[in-house]
């Protein structure tokens, strides 16, 4: 009797799907400049172009997959899961891209989100049309949407034009759908999920910690995002992937 209960608990143990035990958490990560920093501005939103490299060379010897929102439906089919995103759309987010270029191989393909702000496009420090379409031609990066204007949602007059113009502009000027739009400053509350969910599959915050799938409402609208600073060294890049 004792071997029949025990092989019944073992038996309940494995037809129990892993992710009873443990979910699979996936890093989320935002970046903003990718730039030595020369005194303007905030010193923690300046990442150098050699420990961007570094880190990225770190996901790529140790098996990680970068994954843009349109490939959101295989965080379950590959190993390591990850997704790089750039907020604002730098003009030094092309020195992303020639990194990204450096370091693709037959085992390594990078590919990076950028919301963009869609009324600062071409400004002097800010990504061209033509740096974005280049971009996205790549095949390494997806351009999303970061508002219009750049405007804390809970409080502004026009959230239409600030989420449908927005989203209509970027793909007038990529020819790719855009899908998912990064929270200014984070900041959101129920209306603003609410008037993303007309136009958005995703709504992404800064809450710091990874993603792990929950089954809550607006699971997709509450994405979290790790932020890795000038400061952030590799045993600390490492430590938020964990």
């Amino acid at each position: 009797m004792k071997k029949v209960v025990l092989l019944l608990v073992i038996f309940s143990l494995v037809a129990i799907p892993s992710q009873a035990f443990a979910q699979k958490k996936i890093p989320i990560l935002i970046y903003h400049s990718i730039d030595e920093f020369k005194g303007q501005g905030s010193k923690d939103l300046y990442v150098s172009p050699g420990n961007f490299e570094k880190q990225m060379a770190y996901l790529k010897d140790n098996g990680f997959t970068l994954l843009t929102f349109e490939r959101w439906g295989e965080i379950h089919q590959v190993k390591k899961p990850i997704f790089i995103t750039f907020d604002d759309g730098y003009k030094n987010n092309v020195n992303a891209f020639a990194i990204f270029q450096k370091l693709k191989g037959a085992n390594f393909h990078p590919t990076a989100t950028i919301f963009v702000i869609s009324d600062f496009v071409g400004r002097s420090n800010r990504l061209s049309r033509s740096d974005l379409k280049k971009m996205v031609d790549s095949g390494m990066f997806s351009v999303q949407s970061h508002t219009a204007t750049h405007p804390d949602l809970t409080k502004v007059k026009d959230i239409d034009y600030e989420l449908k113009e927005s989203k209509e502009k970027i793909q007038q000027m990529t020819g790719k759908p855009v899908i998912a739009l990064a929270y200014p400053y984070g900041i959101f509350n129920e209306k603003v999920i609410a008037e993303t969910k007309k136009y958005y599959q995703f709504g992404l915050t800064t809450i710091p910690e990874p993603y792990v799938k929950t089954g809550k409402p607006n699971e997709n609208y509450l994405l979290p995002r790790i932020y890795v600073k000038n400061s952030t060294t590799l045993d600390e890049f490492v430590e938020n992937l964990q």
